[in-house]
């Protein structure tokens, strides 16, 4: 899949495409979720995603969303950024439109852990955080 956004923006799945160093620098540096995340555990959770969505200005990857999935009953929405002088374009609301409703996994239940944004993925259909939800934290080494 390749999808023009104009303005030379486009949304693409390649896998082969996607700038993992990229991916890999603003995931570990920049997210409040992964910050310290190692490169190989980065390259490795795109490689063997079941999906990768990248966003580009021309060349440039300035997005991303991961999803997880047993492609049978659930999906998981994970990694997903703008770089921050591209947001407030509606590019966020288009790379979660994609990675949720374009791709193979748009008839199944779909999760997501947030703190923020939580407005743009209510839009696209994600309620408020639930009861049922539980997460059980990485135990701390030592």
């Amino acid at each position: 899949m390749r999808r023009e956004l104009g303005e030379g923006f486009e949304l693409d799945d390649d896998r082969r495409r996607m700038d993992v160093a990229a991916v890999h620098a603003w995931l570990s540096r920049e997210s409040y979720w992964a910050v310290g995340r190692p490169y190989a555990v980065v390259a490795l959770s795109v490689g063997e995603a079941s999906r990768v969505v990248g966003l580009y200005h021309g060349e440039r990857q300035v997005g991303f969303a991961r999803v997880v999935s047993d492609d049978l009953t659930f999906a998981y929405l994970a990694d997903v950024y703008v770089l921050d002088e591209y947001r407030g374009r509606g590019l966020g609301e288009e790379l979660v439109r994609e990675a949720v409703e374009r791709g193979p996994h748009a008839g199944l239940k779909w999760l997501l852990h947030t703190a923020d944004a939580h407005g743009l993925y209510r839009k696209l259909g994600f309620g408020p955080p639930g009861e049922r939800l539980m997460e059980r934290p990485r135990p701390t080494p030592g």
